[in-house]
């Protein structure tokens, strides 16, 4: 059976990432991509890219259709305007473009390695008042938090 990074591995066969110094060059030579983050709502209020839209992951089919109490008009009719997908690694936007690519989308990539690659390239970064957050208070707020239970029970030899 399949794990969340083979799965990651199969959609990668299919969707074309770019890297931070990518986006950031295409930024300031005047493109505007749709920047769509798909992390959850709380992650998204800490930090993320001006200018980028919040539809989390679980919602994202349902925003980018007419007639559901969540779609985002914005995406519903922009299935052939550039759209760039991010998450904080660059794992689920994978997945969530390549949802929307068999949705019909055509002109979708993700930004692979995610929030934490563009802050790392000491891309800007805001929280949710629009704030700037400097690249090391950033890089603390992503920090993996993972709890004890969270981790992979180890095998007895």
């Amino acid at each position: 059976m399949p794990g969340y990074d083979d799965l990651i591995a199969e959609a990668l066969a299919r969707v074309k990432e770019i890297m931070p110094w990518d986006l950031s060059r295409s930024l300031a030579a005047g493109n505007k991509p749709v920047l769509l983050d798909v992390r959850e709502p709380a992650e998204f209020e800490t930090l993320h890219i001006p200018g980028s839209i919040n539809v989390p992951r679980g919602v994202l089919e349902q925003s980018c259709e007419w007639d559901y109490d969540e779609t985002l008009p914005l995406l519903a009719g922009a299935r052939d305007q550039d759209i760039v997908v991010i998450c904080r690694s660059g794992k689920r936007s994978v997945l969530a473009a390549d949802m929307m690519m068999s949705m019909g989308y055509s002109n979708v990539v993700s930004l692979r390695t995610g929030v934490r690659g563009w802050n790392d390239y000491e891309q800007p970064m805001e929280d949710a008042a629009g704030n700037p957050l400097d690249a090391d208070s950033a890089d603390e707020l992503l920090a993996p938090r993972l709890r004890p239970e969270q981790r992979k029970p180890k095998t007895r030899p």
